[in-house]
């Protein structure tokens, strides 16, 4: 059975994949386009980025594909209007916003016809997202990489939020196959967003050793931190990590890059400082399943095998 399209606003995705905007630029201009090229929608990870460098990864992306590019920001960045302003004036196909809620976005979208489309982890928000204007919601499982949400999988989310609203609904955490694609279609997904995935990929703005780093993770490598934006982080275990576990490790100097920040640590400049290699001081966002990934692949070869393990598993017995 072929896999079926995915219409975000006027958007359509061939292939129902969304490449996770995984932030400090591991999600930069080549891998989203590499994503867009094999028809799924890429996005850049434009949460700490300036402006102009936000606005060269569009363009960037722009002169690598004709497909679908996307930015994710976080909501408690305190910059969070200005990226959102600036990702519609270079012209982003879509806008994906998580760690927060932001009602003021909706309002930016419907200026610029730009897609909005949240990140949410319960029936309440899924129902306010809709209500607002949102094009479609990316509904996050506790599976999932990086700030979480809900302590809840993603398979118990799905059946109720799909229930509750109409726009298009993209299940996210704990999505690494073919098989796993199917199961969300077959739930009532719309389609998927898949970051673990992709950061284990060739495309993948991460340096060599952090990859490796990625395929050496065992299951109880996987542990959850306290991030200063005030939510739970998902994380493979690093020195860094295990100090920020057992008490805070206050940043020398502050940039004031979240809206509200506990200080705990930056977080910032943590991760980008593994997204450089760096593994002693650096913070390694993951999802819940990476160990399960085994080898680094191109975007051609990933989507490829996903397409047709999903295919596969949707053809009825």
């Amino acid at each position: 059975m072929k896999l079926p399209e995915l219409k975000i606003g006027n958007k359509t995705a061939k292939i129902p994949i969304v490449q996770g905007g995984m932030a400090i630029r591991l999600s930069t201009a080549r891998l989203a386009a590499a994503v867009a090229n094999e028809g799924g929608i890429g996005l850049i990870a434009a949460s700490g980025m300036t402006h102009p460098e936000l606005r060269y990864e569009i363009n960037l992306a722009r002169s690598l594909t004709n497909g679908i590019i996307g930015i994710n920001i976080m909501v408690a960045a305190s910059d969070f209007a200005g990226i959102v302003r600036t990702a519609i004036d270079a012209g982003i196909d879509l806008i994906v916003a998580g760690a927060g809620f932001s009602r003021d976005i909706f309002g930016l979208g419907k200026e610029s016809n730009t897609p909005i489309v949240p990140i949410v982890s319960s029936v309440k928000l899924a129902k306010i997202s809709e209500k607002l204007g949102a094009s479609a919601i990316v509904v996050e499982g506790k599976e999932a990489g990086g700030h979480l949400g809900t302590d809840i999988s993603v398979r118990e989310l799905i059946p109720p939020i799909r229930e509750a609203v109409k726009i298009p609904v993209i299940a996210a955490g704990g999505v690494l196959n073919g098989k796993d694609i199917a199961d969300m279609l077959k739930m009532g997904a719309n389609g998927v967003q898949m970051g673990s995935r992709f950061a284990a990929s060739l495309e993948s703005n991460g340096a060599p050793t952090l990859k490796e780093y990625y395929l050496k993770s065992q299951p109880e490598d996987v542990v959850v931190i306290h991030s200063p934006v005030g939510l739970p982080g998902r994380a493979v275990r690093t020195p860094f990590s295990k100090r920020v576990m057992e008490g805070n490790v206050p940043p020398k100097g502050c940039d004031a890059c979240l809206k509200a920040c506990k200080h705990n640590f930056c977080i910032v400049k943590a991760l980008t400082r593994a997204q450089q290699g760096d593994l002693e001081t650096g913070l390694v966002f993951t999802g819940e399943y990476m160990p399960r990934i085994k080898e680094i692949l191109s975007v051609k070869e990933i989507v490829s095998q996903l397409v047709t393990e999903a295919e596969n598993s949707l053809v009825v017995r």
